[in-house]
């Protein structure tokens, strides 16, 4: 029997071929993901280990030592602290260090040259140690206000050489300086671009005035541990500051990183989870049909001596090897997918070595799990169906009898769960409460798949008469033939449209979670902006008041408000805190953003001293005109202020809600040197809105990350953060519908081979060979239009019950995205053309009396 088996694999291997690919497909997905993830985490691992310094102190800071705050303020400390590190017995040294991330550097044509794809660029005090990340390879250190010194990688990617003048713009301003050296980096470069100046440039030019820092490192001396220091140093400096070892430092930073690259882990692995899921579908029909096709050979078997259990063993051996074959060429494919994972992620500047992809156990466990287990699991029902045949039944040329039972079984059970995954789709679009609605909705959607895909053989005959009930008028006795071959099994015309259906519902539910999230947005900026123009840092950080006095300037300028924010807290009466941030607007905000306010007004919301609040926060809290409410500042001021106003309006895109408003004059006296996060502008009376805009654009040059957008700019903005996010999703669920892809392909290639004596008796009977192709042809296509109207049919009512989901969150709009539904049906239509062309041109080719000959 095991003889027997491999003859058979190795006869077969040409029909197997597809769902090798199937196989080799999913496998490679999920090696590929898990090498990219432990690379990237493996080499950061090294990175941090080996830069971090035996000790570090700094200034306590909710978003991280260097990182600028809402305010755009950074935590710092008077350099005194150096010297008093310093003193601490086992200190072998204590360096100051400055460091500020989110800077931008720009060059002579105010071109931003720092880092892409959301990378910082950073401005550091130059002091090299044995720990330092680069070296200085060419050139000069920093000595004096305007040198500085660049990365290599940057220094590369923009042509920049020593001598270049380049332009910084920092939170105290913006400020010239000339590279005098390039460093490069000794470890792997983590995306972020590096500019060194000295150490007192640095605190004057990037905090704003000498004798400050914003860390400490600490080198112990011989024979000191990094605990013992760091005991030695907590009771010196005492609290409000975060003193860690070099372990821990790392330990944070692969922490912080760990959680980054789960969410991609995650993501990546769900989309291989969908492939797998797929290729199920299509090996589980691949091997019906080898089965159903080898019949008289099983029943010669079992005539001769085989027992179901050597049957069904020999099945299940032949998915085996087809798993272990698919499995090892996609760990190989994996490592390919990995090296272009890692070409990828170096486009936005994370420079790692392809030499030094990781290769870890769970890896090649994972894969031969994955390959292995899943054509096994989807050859078990083939292979006991294969067993459970009786010689005599199995040798005669009549279809094994007993399939009408099994089906109607599997619809009754299919229509079950279909109709409770409907039930909890139901309930998750009128819950009120997000958590339930949210639960509700993934056990609707995997309820409704599973149900669907049961019920399938049942909706075949119905939906594609329907579908391809024009083909007899359109193609006359040919399209009546192809009709009646997708017609002609419905458990196998239903799985080869499940693994299309799969990825189409998918694909319908986001556009329709995509459309209404981009409208439900158009109507909030139509509802609550009311600006003209406004001027943002494209990378949401705050920037510097000079921006708003460069528009100021601009003609035609009328009313400007600036706003910004702080990160503070808000202290009840019963002593409960909330931490929210406190936005400041001058004068007017009123008249660029629609609010609707319970009482008060903004005028004496923001005068000096008051604040404006959310009516949620003022019921909870017993609040009404004229109350005190006390705030909490960053620097630990607890300041008292006068309610003015309570605000109805719970918006998200103006950042007013939940947040108290006051006026800037408040804001700056709590916060010093807070920065602005937003300008409104309205046009002059008499101006023309375009030549204002132009002539903004133009002042604010200078400054890059600022841009002035309109109302339908702002649109437009958001729409395409949607749609890049859509795009992503689509590219890695084309994966499933390749999959799918390869089921048509491999269904009607073993359909031509099942059917050869068939074709030959057309052939024979007058049928010309293009008639045949064409048969073949609208067979694939109403079997992939069948897919898609299960597909979209499903996946819009997914996508329903997902915008009430939104709903809850404020996202009230409900789009549907006719366009790209008319699209998917279309693109069905094209995949089966394009899937049959093969087995088309195969059935095409046969020769006449061989086929007729063929048992």
């Amino acid at each position: 029997m095991l003889k027997a088996t491999l003859r058979g694999f190795l006869a077969h291997k040409g029909r197997l071929v597809l769902s090798l690919l199937a196989v080799l497909l999913s496998v490679a997905f999920v090696a590929g993901t898990l090498m990219f993830t432990d690379t990237i985490s493996g080499t950061f691992d090294r990175l941090f280990r080996s830069t971090s310094p035996d000790v570090s102190v700094t200034p306590h800071s909710e978003v991280g030592s260097g990182r600028q705050d809402l305010s755009g303020a950074v935590a710092t400390e008077s350099d005194a602290l150096v010297a008093k590190v310093a003193a601490v017995p086992g200190v072998a040294s204590a360096r100051p260090g400055v460091g500020v991330s989110n800077i931008v550097l720009v060059d002579a044509a105010n071109h931003n040259i720092g880092s892409v794809g959301g990378a910082p660029t950073i401005g550091v005090n130059w002091v090299p140690t044995s720990r330092s990340v680069v070296d200085l390879t060419s050139g000069s250190a920093p000595a004096g206000d305007g040198q500085a010194v660049i990365d290599a990688d940057t220094a590369r990617k923009h042509h920049l050489t020593i001598g270049q003048q380049l332009r910084v713009i920092a939170g105290p301003g913006s400020f010239p300086i000339r590279i005098t050296g390039i460093a490069t980096f000794n470890t792997t470069n983590p995306g972020a671009t590096l500019l060194f100046l000295d150490t007192a440039t640095a605190e004057q030019r990037l905090l704003g005035r000498t004798g400050l820092v914003t860390s400490v490192d600490v080198t112990a001396a011989k024979g000191v541990s990094d605990d013992v220091l760091k005991q030695r140093i907590l009771p010196v400096v005492g609290a409000g500051y975060d003193v860690k070892t070099a372990a821990e430092t790392a330990k944070d930073s692969a922490q912080q990183l760990g959680t980054f690259l789960s969410v991609i882990k995650d993501a990546l692995l769900g989309f291989a989870g969908i492939a797998v899921l797929v290729g199920v579908s299509l090996i589980l029909n691949t091997f019906s049909m080898l089965v159903a096709q080898g019949t008289r050979e099983l029943g010669l078997m079992r005539a001769l001596g085989a027992s179901r259990r050597q049957v069904n063993r020999s099945v299940m051996v032949e998915a085996v090897l087809l798993g272990v074959v698919g499995s090892t060429l996609g760990l190989l494919v994996g490592v390919g997918l990995a090296q272009l994972l890692i070409k990828l992620i170096g486009g936005v500047g994370m420079e790692l070595k392809g030499s030094e992809i990781a290769f870890r156990w769970p890896t090649p466990v994972a894969a031969y799990a994955v390959g292995v287990i899943v054509t096994a699991v989807s050859a078990y029902l083939p292979a006991r169906r294969a067993a459970s045949v009786s010689p005599m039944a199995a040798l005669r040329e009549a279809d094994t009898p007993g399939r009408g039972a099994p089906l109607r079984r599997r619809a009754l059970l299919g229509g079950t769960v279909l109709f409770l995954g409907a039930a909890a789709l139901a309930a998750a679009g009128t819950l009120h409460a997000a958590g339930a609605a949210a639960g509700y909705l993934g056990l609707g959607v995997l309820l409704s798949l599973i149900g669907l895909i049961m019920t399938g053989p049942l909706l075949a005959r119905p939906v594609i008469r329907v579908l391809g009930g024009w083909f007899p008028r359109a193609f006359g006795s040919i399209g009546s033939l192809s009709q009646r071959n997708a017609l002609r099994n419905p458990r196998r015309t239903s799985a080869t449209a499940s693994a299309l259906m799969i990825g189409l519902a998918l694909v319908a539910a986001l556009s329709v979670v995509g459309s209404s999230m981009g409208a439900s947005f158009d109507q909030q900026v139509d509802k609550t902006v009311g600006a003209d123009l406004i001027i943002q840092n494209g990378q949401g950080q705050p920037f510097p008041a000079e921006v708003a006095r460069s528009v100021q300037a601009v003609p035609g300028v009328g009313l400007l408000v600036r706003t910004q924010a702080v990160p503070v807290t808000e202290i009840a009466a019963d002593g409960s805190a909330t931490k929210v941030s406190m936005l400041g607007s001058t004068d007017g905000l009123d008249q660029v953003v629609h609010l609707s306010l319970r009482s008060g007004t903004v005028a004496a919301a923001t005068a000096p001293g008051a604040v404006m609040i959310a009516s949620t926060y003022a019921d909870d809290h017993h609040l009404t005109l004229g109350s005190t409410l006390t705030v909490l500042f960053p620097d630990g001021t607890r300041v008292p202020l006068t309610v003015a106003a309570i605000d109805n309006v719970d918006d998200s895109l103006t950042g007013i809600g939940k947040n108290p408003v006051t006026g800037t004059a408040t804001l700056q006296r709590y916060a010093p040197g807070v920065q602005d996060d937003g300008v409104f502008v309205n046009v002059a009376a008499g101006a023309d809105k375009a030549q204002v805009k132009a002539a903004i654009t133009t002042a604010i040059a200078k400054d890059p990350q600022v841009q002035v957008r309109d109302q339908s700019d702002y649109k437009k903005l958001i729409r395409q953060q949607i749609d890049i996010l859509l795009n992503l999703v689509y590219g890695l669920l084309a994966l499933a519908i390749i999959i799918a892809v390869l089921g048509v392909v491999n269904t009607l290639a073993l359909s031509v081979v099942e059917r050869t004596r068939e074709i030959g008796l057309l052939r024979a009977i007058g049928l010309s060979r293009r008639q045949l192709r064409r048969m073949v042809r609208l067979e694939s296509v109403v079997i992939a239009l069948f897919g898609a109207v299960l597909g979209l049919g499903l996946g819009l009512v997914w996508g329903l019950a997902a915008q009430h989901l939104l709903s809850l969150k404020g996202m009230q709009a409900l789009s549907i995205p006719w366009t790209t539904v008319i699209a998917v049906v279309l693109g069905a239509a094209l995949v089966g053309l394009l899937a049959a062309l093969g087995p088309a041109l195969r059935a095409s080719r046969l020769n006449v009396l061989a086929a007729i000959a063929h048992e």
